[in-house]
């Protein structure tokens, strides 16, 4: 019996889009160019390949959709019932069929077309015949858009259904509407199935999964069955009926004695009694839920007179539990797995398989000698090794904090700090976790005490030994070694910083100081005014000191090193606009002619200065070269 996975089944196009997928390809995977120039024969081989490729594609895809929907002759009976009540099979399998029947008119289209082609006598007769076979099946598959629609809607829903295994361990829970049955496989598993207060919330099947001895279990949740014929009951109601019908489960039948379900209890023990050959060998517990609102004992004698037929059948279980306050859920569980199994394996017994098992099975049960008791004998010494063994576990045995609590009640205090690694002196002090930006943690060192009392000890030893005392005569002689380095290096300094000065780039600005800032003391006019109020005429001395220009020498003699590189000088030749220019009157008239020039060109070319430039937009090659025509020059 065949396995289907329905959620791996390919997505379903509508007819447009299978019609446009199909010609793409063809346009993209087939050549694309034929000359009439060329043989009849490759004319042909060009067409009947079109053809013949666009049917392969038809086929393989059509193909692809009838094996990949499930057959219902093929799946379990529980799937193809449950697709009959869904999708009503004669449609199913007249769509199917359908498909079928467009996959070999499309295959007879093509062998026909390519017949005709074969004979074609000229380039155009072999395209028109071309064009006519794609036509056809383009024109076949748009007659069949209802029933590729109709299919993808199928595939969706069949994606949605639960993966319910027929085959395995399953716990089937079924019932009027609105009785607890989704509350309780809510409960018991993982599901969480929509619960609400009224009717039919539950419209499909869900599944659960639940353990129990180590096994996996399945929990199927039922839509609400009502009491009327098989015939009148919708297609929520039948799913239930189908899953009752096919599934070898455990089945749990869920009552409401409290009534608020909206059906009596008449009407619900006539419920099981209608579906009650769906149930034939099964195992089947019923169940009274709702137990927290009204018991069994507590019920009416005209009413529990109704579950007596019930309670009396030896082969049905009754049991009583309540969603709501959780009692008696596990008892339920635990009762219908133990049944389910038991029922699974007295069936395998009942196989021949069984035989050739217990064949190979081979249990050694002891007999006894006779009717003496024997107790097991322990040595001595083993017993006290066993007693001394428990003793030190005693005592090794952490007293927790749980322990503590217990004894000391409300005067227990939790204390985190007293199961630190640290003298009880240090135990209480506060020390921040970041200092500075730095974890503490990093630099705590467990032997700081022990090193520091060692370093302690060495200075001691130093002390001793004299290694401070020094005389003020070596003293002296070190510390003018240190002043004399001390000169060579500020010398050298000196010396570098001037030569950087003199063989940095020129192109670099420098700051000038800002000598007006400070105020002179003295000045020739100063001094000039001076002499005459002293009556000193310095007029006449070319000697006087204020009518030359002395350079001021800095505090600190330069040296003079010849730069490394003369070509980052700044040029002191003049600007380009100015060479060969002899005097003022002709570089006005120059940049008058230059002004004139450049205002033509940028009137010419609507430019906005000198510096707008328009840089052309050439067409990419592509616009400018293509095929040519056989015996033709112009290009495309």
């Amino acid at each position: 019996m065949s396995q289907y996975n329905f959620k791996k089944i390919a997505v379903v196009p509508t007819s447009t889009d299978f019609i446009d997928i199909i010609l793409s390809k063809t346009q993209r995977k087939t050549p694309t160019v034929v000359h009439k120039s060329y043989k009849i024969t490759r004319i042909r081989a060009f067409y009947m390949r079109k053809v013949r490729y666009t049917q392969q594609n038809f086929h393989d895809r059509l193909s692809q959709i009838i094996q990949e929907f499930p057959k219902l002759e093929d799946v379990h009976p529980f799937y193809a019932d449950l697709m009959n009540v869904l999708y009503d099979k004669d449609h199913y399998k007249l769509a199917l069929g359908q498909i079928n029947t467009a996959r070999h008119l499309i295959d007879n289209i093509a062998k026909d077309f390519s017949r005709l082609i074969k004979y074609g006598d000229s380039l155009y007769r072999c395209k028109q015949l071309k064009k006519a076979a794609m036509g056809r099946m383009a024109t076949l598959m748009k007659k069949q858009a209802s029933s590729l629609k109709y299919l993808e809607q199928v595939r969706q829903h069949l994606a949605r259904l639960p993966s319910i295994d027929p085959n395995t361990r399953t716990i089937l829970v079924c019932g009027f509407p609105n009785v607890g049955k989704s509350s309780f496989v809510n409960k018991i598993t993982r599901a969480d199935v929509e619960v609400q207060p009224y009717a039919f919330t539950t419209k499909s099947l869900y599944v659960g999964h639940t353990d129990y001895k180590y096994l996996r279990w399945q929990v199927v949740d039922t839509p609400g069955i009502l009491d009327h014929p098989l015939e009148s009951r919708n297609t929520i109601e039948m799913q239930a009926i189908t899953a009752l019908a096919h599934l070898r489960a455990a089945v749990l039948y869920v009552s409401d004695p409290s009534e608020q379900c909206g059906h009596s209890i008449e009407e619900q023990i006539s419920l099981f009694n209608n579906i009650k050959p769906l149930f034939a060998n099964k195992p089947l517990l019923f169940v009274l839920n709702k137990t927290d609102i009204i018991r069994m004992e507590d019920l009416p004698d005209e009413k529990r007179a109704c579950y007596e037929e019930v309670i009396s059948d030896p082969n049905i279980k009754v049991l009583e539990m309540s969603t709501f306050d959780e009692t008696g859920i596990t008892s339920v569980k635990d009762e219908a797995c133990e049944r389910l199994m038991n029922y699974r394996v007295e069936s395998k017994m009942r196989t021949k398989k069984v035989n050739e098992f217990l064949n190979r099975l081979h249990v050694a049960v002891p007999q006894a000698r006779d009717d003496k008791v024997r107790l097991p004998f322990i040595p001595e010494k083993v017993l006290e090794k066993q007693r001394a063994m428990e003793e030190s576990a005693e005592r090794r045995k952490k007293k927790l904090e749980r322990d503590i609590e217990e004894e000391l009640g409300d005067d227990y205090i939790l204390d985190l700090k007293k199961h630190y690694d640290l003298p009880e002196d240090y135990k209480y002090d506060v020390i921040p976790e970041i200092w500075q930006g730095h974890n503490i943690a990093d630099y705590i060192d467990p032997d700081i005490l022990k090193k520091l009392d060692e370093l302690e000890k060495e200075e001691e030893l130093r002390e001793e030994a004299g290694f401070y005392d020094m005389s003020e005569e070596e003293d002296d002689e070190s510390m003018a070694e240190i002043r004399e380095l001390a000169a060579q290096i500020r010398t050298k300094k000196s010396f570098l910083k001037d030569q950087k000065q003199m063989t940095k780039s020129s192109t670099k600005p420098i700051m000038p100081r800002n000598t007006a800032a400070r105020k002179r003391g003295r000045s020739v006019s100063g001094l000039r005014d001076k002499m005459s109020e002293l009556g000193v005429n310095l007029e006449d001395n070319p000697n006087a000191h204020y009518m030359r220009s002395v350079s001021r020498k800095p505090k600190r003699m330069k040296l003079e090193i010849e730069p490394k590189s003369r070509s980052r000088s700044r040029s002191m030749s003049k600007p380009r606009n100015e060479m060969g220019v002899k005097d003022e009157a002709m570089r006005v008239k120059l940049n008058k002619g230059i002004q004139k020039t450049m205002k033509k060109k940028i009137n010419k070319f609507a430019r906005k200065g000198e510096g707008d430039r328009h840089i052309p937009d050439l067409k990419p090659k592509h616009l400018f070269t293509g095929r040519r025509g056989i015996g033709k020059t112009d290009r495309r």
